[in-house]
C-alpha cells in the first residue's frame, strides 16, 4: 500500500469547522479510528501550549507595531511592513484553531478569541469564514458544495474553465502561471468579502447582536489601522506600506492554505463515500518538521485536522503515524509530500484544467 495518491480526477466519494465529525455507525472504519485516537489522549485541550503561544504572538505583533511607531517616515518600513504580514498570518492561525475549537473547552472562549484575532487584530470577518470554513469541511473538493473551489478568479475544474469566455477564459488558460502572482491579492479580498458578508441582510444565520460586534471589532481594525499609517508616514509610503504589508499577508495566506486540497481528488455532483475517505483522498499532507509546523500553522497535517478539526494544532503531529498506519490497514490512500512538491502538483491541476482553452482561442475575444 503506497502512501502516496496521484489520481487528480473525479473520484466517487459532515462536520463542521467548529466541532467533531460525525462517527457513524459503531462499525464504520471512521468510528474505529475515532476510538482509537481518543483512546490516545489526543484530542485533549492543550491550555498550556496555546497560552504561550496566544501570548508570544501578541508580544511579537505588539513589537510590529512599537517599531512601526519608532522608526517613523522611513523607506525602512517597508521591513516591518512584511515582518507585520507574517505575524498577521500567523495571528490568523490563532483565530483558525479557535474556530475549530480546538483552544478552550468553551465555545464562547473560543469565539472570543477568534473575534479578537480574526476581527481587530488582523481584520477579517470571523463570522464569515467560520460559515465558509463549515461548508468546506463537510464537503472538501466536492463540485459545486464546496465554496473553496467555487467558480472565481480561479478555475478549478475543467467544468468552470469551459464555460469562460472573454478575459476570464485568457485568465484560465494562463491560471497556473497566474496563481502566485494573485495571491499577493488574496488578503485584500478577504478583506472585501467579510465586508460584503456583513452587510448582507439575507444572511440570517448570525444574530443582529453578534453581527453589529463584529461590524463594531472590524471598524476598529480598519480605522486604527489607516489611521497609523497616514498619521505615521507619508501618503506615498502609506500607500506603498499597505500594498506590501496585505500582498505579503495574501501571499503567505495563500501559500500556506494553497496545498491542502488543490489537485487532490474531486467529488462530482451526485458521488458519495463515507467520511474518513471523503476527507482523507481530498487532502495532501506536507512533509517536514516543526519550523514547517510553525511556517503552515498546522495546516500541513491536513488529514488530521480534517478527520479531526478539534483536535489541538500540538497534537497532529502524534495523531499523523496513527492516522497514517490505519489508512495503510483498509487501503486507503494516504498523500504525503514536500512543500515545493505540492505547488509543483497545485500548478499543474491548474494547468490541466485550462488545457481545453488553450486548444479554443476563438474564445479569448
Amino acid at each position: 500500500m503506497t502512501t502516496e495518491i496521484s489520481d487528480r480526477s473525479t473520484v466517487p466519494a459532515h462536520h463542521t469547522a467548529t466541532g467533531e465529525a460525525p462517527a457513524g455507525g459503531r462499525g464504520s472504519d471512521y468510528a474505529a479510528l475515532s476510538r482509537e485516537v481518543k483512546q490516545s489522549g489526543l484530542l485533549k485541550r492543550r491550555p498550556g501550549y496555546y497560552s504561550v503561544k496566544v501570548g508570544v504572538n501578541l508580544l511579537l505583533l505588539a513589537a510590529g507595531w512599537t517599531a512601526f511607531a519608532l522608526i517613523g517616515q522611513s523607506w525602512w518600513q517597508l521591513v516591518t511592513a512584511a515582518f507585520l504580514a507574517v505575524m498577521f498570518t500567523q495571528t490568523g492561525f490563532i483565530g483558525h484553531d479557535a474556530g475549530h475549537h480546538q483552544i478552550a473547552a468553551s465555545k464562547r472562549v473560543n469565539n472570543l478569541l477568534g473575534r479578537v484575532h480574526a476581527d481587530l487584530l488582523i481584520g477579517l470577518s470571523y463570522g464569515w469564514w467560520i460559515a465558509k470554513h463549515n461548508r468546506h469541511h463537510s464537503h472538501p473538493n466536492h463540485v459545486d458544495r464546496d465554496p473553496d473551489i467555487a467558480d472565481g478568479a480561479i478555475a478549478f475544474t475543467q467544468d468552470h474553465a469551459r464555460v469562460r469566455t472573454g478575459a476570464y477564459a485568457w485568465l484560465a488558460r494562463h491560471q497556473a502561471w497566474l496563481f502566485f502572482p494573485m495571491l499577493l491579492l488574496e488578503g485584500l479580498a478577504l478583506h472585501v468579502a467579510g465586508v460584503r458578508a456583513l452587510l448582507d441582510r439575507t444572511g440570517a444565520a448570525t444574530s443582529r447582536a453578534t453581527k453589529l460586534a463584529e461590524a463594531g471589532l472590524l471598524t476598529a481594525h480598519l480605522v486604527g489601522y489607516l489611521a497609523a499609517l497616514f498619521l505615521v508616514l507619508s501618503p506615498v509610503q502609506a500607500v506603498v506600506f499597505l500594498l506590501v504589508h496585505q500582498g505579503l499577508f495574501g501571499l503567505y495566506m495563500g501559500c500556506s492554505f494553497a496545498p491542502n486540497h488543490k489537485g487532490m481528488a474531486l467529488f462530482a455532483k451526485d458521488d458519495k463515500v463515507d467520511f474518513l475517505r471523503r476527507q482523507v483522498l481530498t487532502s495532501r499532507n506536507i512533509r517536514g518538521h516543526r519550523l514547517t509546523d510553525f511556517a503552515l500553522g498546522g495546516l500541513n497535517y491536513q488529514i488530521e485536522h480534517h478527520l479531526f478539526p478539534s483536535m489541538p494544532r500540538p497534537s497532529l503531529r502524534h495523531a499523523q503515524e496513527l492516522v497514517r498506519a490505519y489508512c495503510a490497514r483498509h487501503g486507503i490512500a494516504y498523500h504525503q509530500t514536500g512543500l515545493f512538491d505540492s505547488y509543483a502538483q497545485v500548478l499543474r491541476h491548474l494547468h490541466e484544467v485550462g488545457g481545453p482553452l488553450r486548444l479554443r482561442p476563438e474564445l479569448e475575444y
